[in-house]
């Protein structure tokens, strides 16, 4: 691989580590929303909208973390 395609790997990964920082803290404070709910809330609509909410947020961090692998491997 070359060097400009390196460094395009290299943009990417840190947009992609920007952004996943920025989805890991969404994902936290959807998930302390959740926790600090009532239960009774947490078992309403409103709480399962927030518990999927949380749940797919932590899907996309897990997801982006797995690009991040994937373009450190490339650039390798």
């Amino acid at each position: 691989m070359n060097k400009q395609r390196r460094n395009k790997i290299s943009d990417l990964r840190d947009q992609l580590d920007k952004m996943l920082d920025e989805i890991t803290e969404l994902a936290d404070e959807e998930q302390e929303s959740f926790d600090n709910m009532p239960e009774g809330l947490q078992q309403s609509e409103r709480g399962e909208a927030s518990e999927q909410a949380a749940e797919a947020l932590q899907d996309a961090v897990s997801s982006i973390t797995d690009a991040i692998e994937r373009l450190d491997e490339a650039g390798e």
